[in-house]
């Protein structure tokens, strides 16, 4: 239960859905939902305050951390290497992101949440070109197939999941959820990707 609060505090502090708790996202229970006001005493009041510029920067970086389940370290890792190739740098961000293992596992619905992705990847329950992989932030690569361990498949989880139909097809992945596979067909394009989060603004921010 303090595990649910917690995520849910998060959303609530960010005032949308980041869609951390995955079923229960879509249903009445939804703390975001139920109160549309951040957490703690002040939260009720804190919404009526104007939030300065760098207030606006830093809940954008703090949204895209939260729902990607990332580290402060492992976010401004992520960024210099970003900032460090040609191109868009907030769009290399986010792409860095979504090919992360644990996203890749979640966009495939292979589980409801990037937590429990997370999870899933960490007990090893996933290959990668036919190599278990037990490392979340493991960089996949277009080309390359993510399967569900053949011990794995065995389980109740998995053998219940391979009668499901996908909630959501994503453009750039090739899934088969009845054979517990998929493939990464390429990189996503920034218009692929969540319309919701204003990468711009986190640039804004590191380059003070």
């Amino acid at each position: 239960m303090a595990k649910i609060q917690e995520q849910c505090r998060q959303c609530r502090r960010e005032g949308e859905k980041l869609f951390l708790k995955g079923e229960r996202c879509y249903s009445q229970k939804c703390s975001v939902f139920r109160r549309s006001y951040a957490p703690g005493i002040h939260g009720l009041s804190s919404a009526r305050k104007k939030v300065s510029e760098y207030g606006v920067q830093l809940r954008a970086k703090q949204k895209v951390k939260r729902i990607y389940g990332v580290l402060e370290r492992q976010f401004v890792n992520y960024y210099k290497k970003a900032e460090g190739k040609q191109g868009l740098t907030g769009e290399l961000l986010l792409q860095a992101l979504e090919m992360r293992l644990d996203n890749i596992v979640y966009r495939m619905n292979f589980a409801a949440s990037r937590r429990q992705a997370k999870e899933l990847v960490g007990h090893g329950h996933f290959t990668v070109n036919g190599k278990k992989v037990d490392v979340p932030s493991y960089e996949v690569k277009p080309g390359d197939k993510i399967e569900v361990r053949k011990s794995s498949q065995k389980s109740k989880y998995f053998s219940e999941l391979s009668k499901t139909k996908a909630k959501e097809e994503v453009s750039w992945l090739l899934v088969d959820l009845a054979k517990m596979k998929g493939e990464v067909k390429a990189v996503p394009m920034r218009e692929e990707l969540d319309p919701n989060i204003n990468e711009q603004l986190i640039v804004e921010l590191y380059s003070k």
